[in-house]
């Protein structure tokens, strides 16, 4: 065989080859737009608006779920599971404070023992006090009592009470669309939803959060930072010093500020509070105070 002959068999060979391999990656490409086109297909079933009662509504936006609260015919029943969606969230939160609280108090005993903290603890401290927004350039045995009366955590039965009152029960726009249980509003365009009844010449919108557990947080922190619940903070830790339970039915109170309606909104906290009682209780079994 010549060299032509052999150098244009070799060309028709790799012609052939990259005709197969070509061939190969078009088949390839077309199974898996199939694929996919059947997982869009799915996934947009999944989601259709058409969901019987008491079904899971999907926050598209925030992937996030929360129970169809207003499907739920039975009140005593609406109520147990919208208290009970909650706990979790409320209890993850407060055992996270009980730890950051346990943390201070530690911290406070070897300063009042006279021992030197620790650069790790100096570091935490300082965290802390940023997190619950309170100033402090060195910790000292009196910086860390005005902290400590931040850290503190809140009663489970007044979370769920205010939340039931804020959402109507878990049904409210602001709780299905945006997961905000407690109203809490944002001031940036764009930040949350806007209030349909907002006043004219208002910018506030209603927070968005991505789960209940965002939510319960920020309600928390809120209470345990702003300057309008100061009192409620002043109420806890007299309680605290008295070595008296912490309770909703006296730190309600303090919540005079959250709400425009000030007495008129505390006297109905403590009547949601009265009526509810059984349904506060998990499983109707009374728990120790946190």
């Amino acid at each position: 065989m010549t060299y032509n002959a052999a150098h244009e068999l070799i060309i028709r060979a790799k012609h052939l080859r990259t005709g197969h391999i070509n061939k190969l990656i078009l088949s390839l490409g077309i199974v898996a737009l199939a694929v996919l086109a059947v997982k869009l297909f799915l996934i947009e079933r999944k989601t259709e608006p058409d969901q019987a009662p008491g079904t899971i509504l999907k926050n598209r936006s925030q992937f996030s779920a929360i129970p169809d609260f207003q499907a739920i015919g039975d009140v005593g029943m609406k109520k147990q599971a919208f208290f009970d969606f909650l706990r979790p969230a409320i209890r993850h939160h407060n055992a996270v404070i009980s730890d950051e609280r346990k943390f201070l108090e530690q911290s406070r005993t070897h300063l009042a023992n006279q021992q030197p903290l620790s650069e790790a603890e100096d570091y935490r401290i300082l965290q802390l006090a940023s997190k619950y927004q309170y100033s402090m350039r060195t910790a000292t045995l009196e910086s860390l009592d005005e902290l400590l009366t931040r850290v503190d955590t809140i009663p489970e039965d007044l979370v769920l009470i205010q939340a039931a009152n804020e959402t109507g029960w878990g049904s409210s726009r602001f709780a299905r669309e945006g997961m905000n249980f407690f109203g809490q509003w944002c001031f940036k365009k764009g930040c949350g939803l806007v209030p349909q009844s907002r006043s004219e010449g208002l910018s506030h919108e209603v927070a968005v959060f991505k789960s209940v557990e965002d939510s319960v947080g920020s309600y928390m922190r809120n209470l345990n930072s702003n300057a309008a619940y100061s009192l409620l903070r002043a109420i806890r830790a007299d309680l605290r010093a008295q070595n008296q339970p912490v309770s909703a039915e006296k730190l309600v109170y303090g919540l005079m500020n959250y709400s425009e309606r000030q007495e008129a909104y505390v006297e109905e906290l403590l009547d949601m509070l009265r009526h509810n009682n059984q349904f506060l209780v998990e499983n109707h079994e009374q728990r120790p105070a946190v």
